[in-house]
């Protein structure tokens, strides 16, 4: 498993589909995953620090567990299936219940806690990108830019049914 960090929310045009984009915390890979709309909306608020008027649902689940006396310490991106992508939450006693990856975002960063990712979802999902340092020379730099746009074409090019959850 490798530590992740979100990236932040986009919507991808022409579709209009928003997704949540990862990226490893030490490495090169971002991993784009597709989500709905309130799950969208439930990810920007909280980066955004928006507290809205009543509990959204993902609030609700936080507050009910921490009434509970259990605590969320970590959610874990599990796989990938039919471009569907799976999570858990893990809680403080050991327990784990299944989750979609979206939702499971949502809660991670309500808690907070950290979001880690299985070697084999990045490795089938994620997209190297390699940042240019100032001391590149020009071919690493012609390089990174080749990455940058082929990530760019990929995410042009796929559709939002290839990630439904």
């Amino acid at each position: 498993m490798r530590e992740v960090e979100v990236v932040g929310v986009r919507i991808e045009l022409p579709s209009n589909q928003p997704l949540v984009l990862l990226k490893e915390t030490e490495g090169e890979r971002h991993l784009p995953i597709w989500i709905g709309a309130p799950e969208a909306s439930a990810i920007a608020f909280v980066q955004q620090g928006i507290v809205p008027p009543r509990p959204m649902t993902h609030d609700l689940l936080v507050n009910t567990v921490n009434a509970l006396g259990r605590t969320v310490t970590r959610v874990q991106l599990v796989r990938v299936q039919d471009t569907v992508f799976h999570a858990e939450l893990v809680f403080d006693d050991g327990t784990t219940v299944n989750s979609r990856a979206s939702d499971a975002i949502a809660v991670a960063l309500r808690v907070p806690c950290t979001i880690y990712c299985a070697d084999e979802v990045l490795d089938e999902a994620g997209v190297r990108i390699a940042e240019a340092d100032d001391d590149e020379d020009e071919t690493e730099t012609r390089d990174t830019e080749q990455e940058l746009r082929q990530f760019r074409e990929f995410l042009a090019d796929v559709e939002p049914e290839d990630f439904e959850h």
